[in-house]
């Protein structure tokens, strides 16, 4: 198959696309469940136009793991409902903890630019070189200039 016609039938697990007929059979529920479970909130599908549930696959999965943790846990919905809520917020906060791990990443590279030295080569230019070492070109003049930025205390 070529590139172009995979990336056509590539699956997105949030795309909502099961009617609640289909739904409910996937899930191995009745639909009269999977409404009561939108009305509570429990597993929320999106809505089209005119107003009618579409399920994604995100969707499924989510009303199999409603019905283990209450037929197999024996969790009661408010129970299940909590779950689910603390499911999302692990989620989210790990979301952040990843976003400020990339700014710490950031600020710890600005650092390092930071702790750069220069060199005044031949020609008038500046050189980077790491500290405590010379530059790799011989520079005609022995001295060194070091630049450090103020701290805005």
């Amino acid at each position: 198959m070529s590139p172009r016609l995979r990336g056509a039938f590539a699956h997105d697990d949030d795309a909502p696309v099961f009617v609640i007929s289909v739904a409910a059979e996937l899930a191995g529920m009745h639909a009269q469940t999977l409404r009561q479970y939108d009305r509570l909130g429990i597993v929320t599908p999106s809505r089209t136009r005119g107003g009618g549930r579409r399920y994604s696959s995100r969707d499924i999965a989510r009303l199999r793991e409603v019905q283990r943790l209450s037929q197999e846990e024996g969790v009661s919905l408010a129970g299940i409902q909590r779950i689910l809520q603390l499911e999302n917020q692990v989620e989210a906060l790990r979301g952040r903890v990843a976003e400020l791990d990339e700014e710490v990443a950031q600020l710890r590279a600005a650092a390092e630019l930071g702790r750069r030295v220069f060199a005044a080569g031949r020609a008038g230019d500046v050189v980077a070189v790491r500290a405590g070492e010379r530059p790799s070109r011989p520079v005609s003049s022995q001295a060194l200039v070091v630049w450090r930025p103020q701290s805005r205390s």
